[in-house]
């Protein structure tokens, strides 16, 4: 579930984006499944660069779109026990020549709780040989909004 840019709460840097957890999410004990969270977290991704020129077109996409995940840490704080919107707060730590570093938390729709917080780290390759490969200018754009400042990481 992607809402316009005027729907999502404002967040201090980086983007929040509201995502749905549906019934099949869950596991047999009635909590998001641990797998789930990373592609919630894709699915708080993907709109935020589409809306910004960067989204998937099948062999028309753009070549920043073929990236690899190199990292994926996640710590589960509180259990998502239910289904419908959670809050999906992420940002870049890092957006370097050829890689990129998010930070992200799962949130609940007052913020009040942390679900689950964690990085995910990714290599920007070139789809012929498959090596890093640099980012556009037009990912570096993009991606200039979603940077945490320097003083919020300190």
């Amino acid at each position: 579930m992607s809402h316009a840019l005027a729907d999502q709460p404002a967040a201090a840097f980086g983007h929040v984006e509201h995502v749905t957890v549906h019934f099949d999410d869950l596991d047999a004990m009635g909590i998001l499944h641990n797998a789930r969270y990373a592609v919630l977290l894709e699915r708080a991704l993907s709109p935020y660069w589409a809306e910004r020129g960067l989204g998937f077109r099948g062999a028309a996409s753009p070549p920043d779109l073929f990236h690899a995940v190199r990292e994926f840490t996640i710590t589960y704080r509180t259990p998502i026990a239910t289904t419908g919107p959670v809050a999906v707060h992420f940002w870049l730590d890092h957006f370097g020549t050829t890689s990129a570093t998010y930070g992200f938390e799962f949130r609940s729709l007052d913020g009040g709780t942390v679900f689950a917080e964690g990085r995910r780290s990714i290599v920007r390759l070139d789809p012929a040989t498959l090596r890093p490969a640099p980012w556009s200018e037009a990912a570096r754009a993009v991606a200039a909004t979603l940077l945490r400042p320097a003083a919020a990481t300190a």
